[in-house]
Parts: structure tokens; sequence; C-alpha cells
């Protein structure tokens, strides 16, 4: 059944992103223009364009993906000690990594970035990258590999950063890194992503009984200045995309019950 979710998933948002969307309503106002539907052409290219001045005027993305930002307290205060520190995938590219030879970074990078601070910062704990391949088409190639070629390469050799490689997306680097670390009751452990991914991360681990510090990172909106025009047509649409994808993930996840909430809420906890 994860099987399943993981591949319909892959398939649905290949085919139903907003540069998919307009993409089909150009497509249609074309065949439609050719079949000699002047009225339904017009109509079509009109929403078409309109969708493309509104994503590219206006900060669209930014307000879809600010509330999800918002959910988790940006830099935490932290109790001491801190037993472990898990990273979730999702900053590194093994296929260009793979392809050129060196470890490859997205725009992501801060989870790494923000991981290793914590890991110079926190000696004792332990440390965990949770990340094997979400690509349909190369699961050989995975992100816990060119992390670790990564780390290496920085000098991280005596941290003892253990590597999960199974998971293939959100709910199973839950289920997977729990089962390797094991983590006893009562101890206190620091979950990294990205903040527009941190209710989802923190739903899945919450339903995994795992109770986990939000310590969120890589924020994408400005959070001062969302009442805005400018023209921004790739940035616009690029950031909307991410959005869409993490709340259409959340429905999902919720539906599909691998979050007990729909949007887990403030305050690091896993309350609604």
């Amino acid at each position: 059944m994860d099987t399943l979710f993981f591949w319909a998933s892959k398939l649905f948002w290949m085919i139903f992103t907003p540069g998919s969307l307009i993409m089909l309503l150009v497509t249609g106002a074309w065949l439609s223009m050719m079949a000699g539907w002047q009225k339904l052409s017009r109509r079509l290219l009109t929403s078409a364009s309109l969708l493309l001045l509104l994503i590219a005027f206006l900060p669209l993305g930014e307000w879809a993906i600010a509330p999800l930002e918002r959910r988790f307290n940006q830099n935490p205060t932290i109790a001491s000690p801190v037993d472990g520190i898990v990273v979730l995938g999702g900053s590194v590219s093994p296929g260009l990594s793979a392809m050129w030879d060196q470890p490859q970074l997205n725009g992501s990078a801060e989870r790494l970035t923000s991981f290793l601070d914590l890991a110079i910062r926190y000696p004792n704990a332990r440390l965990l990258f949770s990340g094997g391949s979400g690509d349909l088409r190369q699961q050989e190639l995975k992100e816990a590999d060119v992390a670790d070629e990564l780390f290496y390469q920085l000098g991280f050799v005596n941290h003892n950063i253990q590597f999960e490689k199974q998971s293939r997306n959100t709910y199973e680097n839950g289920v997977f890194s729990k089962e390797m670390m094991m983590p006893a009751e009562g101890e206190n452990w620091l979950l990294v992503t990205s903040a527009f991914h941190m209710p989802r991360a923190m739903g899945v681990f919450c339903q995994q009984q795992w109770p986990v510090t939000a310590y969120p990172v890589d924020y994408r909106s400005n959070r001062d200045d969302l009442l805005r025009f400018e023209l921004d047509v790739e940035g616009s649409l690029s950031l909307l995309s991410t959005a869409i994808h993490e709340w259409l993930g959340l429905l999902a996840y919720r539906i599909s019950g691998k979050t007990s909430n729909l949007l887990p809420g403030a305050d690091n906890s896993c309350m609604p």
C-alpha cells in the first residue's frame, strides 16, 4: 500500500502542478481553435493569461507558504540535554551528484548546514540523516550516500552520523528513522527540515509516537512584505508549486492516516 501511495503521489504531482495547468489551458486553447471552437479557445486562453499574470505580479506562492512556515517557532528554545538530532533529506540532488561525481546541493541546503551546526553545538547527541530516493526512475541513487560523501569532505568523520537510506517520502522518514534509532521514552530529540515542510514532518513523527522538537530552517516567504507587486514569473511559479505540493501532501497524509492532524500545530506540539 505504501508503494502504491508513493507512485500515485508522484504521478499526480507530475500532472497537476501550476505550470502543467497553464500548459494544459494553452494546449486546450490551441486544440479548440484548430477544431473551430473559437469561443472555448478564447475562454481557455483568457484563463491561462489571467492565471499567469496573477502568478507573475503577486506573491501567491508566499501567501500560500507563509502559514506553513509560521506554524512552528523559529530558533526554538532547546531543552538540555539533546539526546539526538534528525535531519530529513531533500537538500541534495542524487542524480546530478552521480552524473558529476561530486555532491550537489539544492535550494534546501540549510537543512544540512543547520544540522551540522547543531551537531557541533551538541556533541553528545546521536545524529541521523534520513533520506533515500524519491525518484521514480532512479531508486538506486540515495540522498544518504550523497550526504555521507559531503560530510566526509567537510571533515565530519568523527561525529558518528548514521544514515537511513530506505525512505522515499516523509512518512517513511518517520517510520524507518524510529526503527533505526529506537529512541527511549523521555529522550530529547530535534527534528530539522524546511519550515514549510515542518507541519507534515511533525505530524508523521507524532503519529509514530516519537515526540520531537521542531527546528525549522530554509524559510521561503518574506513575512514582512507579503503585500507587494513585482514581476517574477519564474520565482513565483516555483514557490507556488512548492506551497501547493505541501498543502496537498498534508491533505493526502491526513486522509491516508499517516498523520493524526491535518495541520500539526504551533508551539512545537502535535496538537492542532
